[in-house]
């Protein structure tokens, strides 16, 4: 009875779960309630996931095929009569409308349409929202009205960092790229805190900790508050740089390759040891470096020191990774150039210590390679013999595949010399060059290069643009690209130097477009040229101390043109174009000091051949106008006391074409009248000479090789010039002149100059336009004075006054030739050890040496401005006689400076030198240090 009773209540458990199953499966109705109306919603949450929802509005009316649009069995076409938008502040309700694609009189298809979930998704992606519903409000028939419903995520209207310096606050804010009201999203957050930990890692700090807070702003409707807790830690420098396996090549040689990643400075008694894992070498022992005899060799005592001391006094030792990734390919490079042409860096490693940063770069070397036999194919121009010549490797050579490519013309330096070069300059612009290794046996490779001649082109159309200025046929005379003539590499790179010489352009601006046809053999230069002003102007003036007016108008026109002088439209403001130089300046200083100068240049006398013609006139007056019993100056003083200087010059200049065409030497006459009125002008040389006239009657002879890239930054060429400037030997053709009292009136002497200068790029270019390298400029300049007679002393005009800034040769009543060294004044003894502090010296040298050695590099080389800065070191030295000349007895200096360029205003420039030779027991470094500067021109 027991069991039929269980059987039974079991039965009648499963009937009921079959009945409450059956119950589920069928739709069931929600009840309505009296204020509410079930609506459909599709909608996206700010979760990114869209579904289907019911709305709560107030109801108005119960619609059941509203209430059942998405049930229906078979899709059905609605038309959207209405789309309204809200819930948007910021945005225009055409423009989410546009996003979202949904227009008025659109079909959509109810279930089973995605025109809703694109639009939404249109909406979304915007990353203006954090939640996107799609409402349909009515229906009516097949037509529906739309609601879009957006909530917009806050906008930013402050943002604070914490735990950083004011200072750093201001640098940190733009890097950042937050700006106000605009949308805070994660993504905004993120890139912020990104940069922020990149702005500290550039600094040095690897660890640095950001948070962010995103705190509500209550004073303004829907915006946010982002609070950035910085923590910096500790700023990390590079402890070590190891190489392991190098086996070859020194650790000293590798880590000076890597410019950008240096160690960082150490002194104690006490080097830990094993300081990472990595690190488990003992090193270089005591025992050892004695053995060894280390104390012989600087090399191992360094390197038994190093682990107690270590200087490097300008290392920064901050680690940068761009930096060190770059210093990687360069110590690659370098084991490349040593012939190691497998070598790689595997697996560095980057280590946090106590004492900081240590980075481990095991090398894997590889073996050593060199040149084994090279030929070369289908060449029909030049011999084997010659190109082998020309490319300089031999069997046997240390492998370098960057010398191979620079000496076929496959990477093109700026020596020249290479056999692409070689063809290019005979016309053959289509020729290229493919070195192929033909074998590769133990440590030998061989080459076979193989040739591609081609044929040779003729430049057809050669066009200019960009010069707004300058007239065309000023640029096309310094061309060396001919219509007709055969291609030539060199004559492209030297119209490009012509060009950068005439200083009316920006000389990093100055592009050749070179557009070859192959199938005619021609090839089109455009030159593409950017004007700049190269006008100068000069303006000063004041009144005052009884003096009078005092000042200086000066201006200098570089691109003048004569032609246009009388044309009324050429004056805008000047008439300019022909390439002419024309320059005007006035000086005063009150009744005491005027002085008048004009001059002209024509480059291109006739306007075929580089003759060029120059001309000027001066005239200066210097006067005591000074009046002791008035303590005024005056007119009458100074019309009874005074030295007039008045003078011109008049030159004519002619391009040579051997030894080549760099060459010129020209011829100029020259004439100076010095007269005085009760003024002594030197009572050393010419003691009672205070009254009368001294004529300067002179012919001067240059020579001159000038191939500079620019002028105003060259980084390659030279200059070399030579002059003589004589006069006719008066006291040889009249002698009672040696009687006379004033034995000057006629000037003779003649006068040797020598100047050579040489620039030399160092390293690579860097920078934006890859123009930006140190330049080492050598120069080196004599000077010699002598007379026809020995029965006169040597003339006392034209002499060399050396020392000081050689800012000016205005008040240079003897004319004599300012030649500047840094870091000592004016000086009037061959002693080094002498130096007095003065301003000008009571006699002038007849002989000078002077050696210069700068190391430029540039900071800006713009149109608008040229800037470098330079360190230096000069020897000079002046002597009256050769029986008192020693060359090797010179005043020695170093120092730095800076140079500007500014076009309107020409050369400005400031040097602070070390006279090494005024150094005494009782000075000092104030004593032996001099500020100088320079204005308009760089002296001699």
């Amino acid at each position: 009875m027991r069991y039929l009773f269980a059987i039974a209540l079991i039965l009648f458990i499963c009937f009921i779960s079959i009945q409450s199953a059956n119950a589920q499966q069928q739709p069931q109705t929600p009840p309505v309630l009296p204020d509410t109306i079930q609506g459909p919603l599709v909608q996206r949450d700010s979760t990114g996931l869209i579904h289907i929802q019911q709305d709560t509005v107030p109801i108005t009316s119960l619609n059941p095929d509203l209430l059942n649009i998405f049930n229906q069995n078979i899709p059905k076409k609605y038309k959207i009569t209405a789309i309204t938008v809200t819930g948007n502040n910021y945005f225009d309700q055409n423009l989410l409308l546009s996003i979202a694609g949904l227009n008025v009189g659109d079909e959509v298809s109810l279930p089973g349409g995605d025109n809703f979930s694109k639009a939404i998704n249109k909406l979304w992606s915007q990353n203006y929202f954090s939640d996107v519903a799609i409402y349909i409000t009515s229906l009516k028939d097949d037509n529906i009205t739309l609601e879009i419903n957006v909530t917009e995520r806050p906008r930013l209207s402050k943002f604070i960092f914490k735990g950083i310096k004011k200072g750093e606050k201001d640098d940190l804010t733009p890097k950042t790229g937050l700006v106000i009201n605009r949308v805070v999203t994660e993504n905004v957050k993120r890139t912020s805190v990104d940069a922020i930990k990149k702005f500290y890692a550039d600094k040095g700090y690897r660890n640095v900790q950001v948070t962010v807070s995103e705190i509500k702003d209550t004073a303004n409707q829907n915006s946010s508050i982002l609070v950035f807790n910085v923590d910096r830690g500790s700023k990390v420098k590079i402890a070590e740089v190891s190489f392991l396996n190098n086996n070859n090549i020194e650790d000293d040689k590798l880590k000076s390759q890597m410019k950008g990643t240096k160690e960082k400075s150490h002194f104690t008694l006490f080097p830990s040891k094993n300081k990472t894992p990595l690190d488990d070498s003992t090193g270089y022992r005591f025992h050892d470096y004695m053995g060894d005899w280390g104390f012989l060799s600087l090399t191992k005592t360094k390197e038994i020191l190093e682990p107690y001391i270590k200087i490097k006094p300008f290392a920064s030792a901050k680690y940068d990774v761009k930096k060190y990734e770059e210093d990687k390919d360069k110590v690659i490079s370098y084991y490349n150039s040593l012939g190691y042409r497998d070598a790689s860096i595997e697996n560095d490693t980057a280590v946090n210590a106590q004492d900081g940063l240590h980075l481990y770069l095991p090398v894997n070397e590889g073996n050593k390679y060199y040149f084994g036999n090279i030929a070369f194919s289908n060449n029909t121009k030049y011999s084997d013999s010659l190109l082998i010549a020309l490319l300089g490797i031999r069997k046997g050579d240390t492998y370098n595949r960057d010398i191979l490519d620079k000496k076929l013309g496959i990477t093109i330096s700026p020596e020249g010399g290479d056999i692409s070069g070689l063809y290019m300059d005979d016309g053959y612009l289509f020729f290229h060059v493919d070195p192929v290794e033909t074998a590769v046996y133990n440590d030998t490779i061989d080459y076979d290069i193989k040739m591609y001649e081609g044929p040779q082109a003729t430049f057809k159309n050669i066009k200019i643009s960009g010069n707004d200025r300058t007239k065309e046929y000023v640029i096309r005379r310094e061309l060396r690209t001919l219509p007709g003539e055969k291609f030539s590499r060199t004559d492209v790179i030297r119209s490009q130097r012509e060009i950068a010489n005439l200083g009316f352009f920006n000389q990093e601006k100055i592009v050749p477009d070179i557009v070859p046809d192959q199938e005619n053999g021609t090839v089109d230069v455009n030159w593409q040229v950017e004007e700049k002003s190269g006008d100068q102007l000069e303006l000063s003036a004041g009144f005052g101390g009884g003096i009078g007016v005092t000042g200086t108008l000066g201006v200098t026109f570089n691109n003048f043109s004569v032609n246009n002088i009388f044309r009324k439209s050429a004056w805008d403001p000047l008439p300019v174009g022909d390439g002419q130089k024309l320059s005007l300046r006035v000086q005063s200083n009150g009744r005491a000091y005027r002085s008048y100068n004009a001059s002209f240049t024509e480059p291109w006398l006739g306007g075929k051949k580089r003759n060029a013609f120059s001309v000027s006139i001066y005239d200066t007056k210097f006067a005591n106008a000074y009046n002791p019993l008035t303590g005024q100056y005056e007119k009458l003083a100074a019309d009874t006391s005074f030295f007039k200087t008045t003078g011109f010059s008049v030159g004519l200049s002619k391009q040579l074409k051997w030894p080549d065409d760099y060459f010129s030497t020209g011829v100029s006459f020259e004439y100076a009248r010095y007269q005085l009125k009760n003024y002594y002008i030197d009572p050393t040389n010419l003691p009672g000479f205070n009254n009368g006239f001294s004529n300067n009657i002179s012919l001067k002879f240059t020579l001159q090789r000038f191939s500079e890239d620019q002028q105003i930054f060259p980084r390659t060429g030279s200059n070399f010039l030579l002059t003589l400037q004589a006069t006719p030997p008066w006291s040889l053709i009249d002698k009672s002149i040696v009687n006379w009292s004033n034995p000057y009136t006629l000037i003779e002497y003649y006068k040797w100059r020598f100047t050579g200068e040489w620039y030399v790029p160092i390293g690579k270019p860097t920078g934006p336009d890859r123009n930006k390298q140190f330049v080492l400029k050598l120069a080196a300049k004599y000077g010699y004075i002598g007379r026809y007679n020995p029965q006169l002393n040597i003339s006392p005009f034209e002499r060399f006054q050396v020392g000081d800034a050689g800012l000016s040769n205005s008040y240079a009543l003897l004319g004599y030739d300012i030649i500047a060294q840094r870091g000592y004044p004016v000086y009037q003894t061959s002693d080094p050890r002498i130096n007095p502090d003065q301003q000008g010296a009571s006699e002038y040298f007849t002989i000078f040496n002077k050696y210069t050695l700068e190391l430029r590099y540039p900071f800006a080389l713009n149109p608008s401005s040229t800037i470098y800065a330079e360190t230096f070191f000069e020897a000079a030295n002046g002597w009256y006689s050769f029986k008192d000349y020693n060359p090797f007895r010179l005043r020695r200096s170093v120092g730095a400076g800076v140079r500007f360029f500014l076009p309107m205003f020409g050369l400005l420039g400031f040097d602070y030198g070390i006279g090494l030779d005024r150094y005494g027991p009782n000075s000092s470094f104030k004593d032996v240090s001099r500020f100088t500067f320079m204005l308009g021109y760089e002296p001699d």
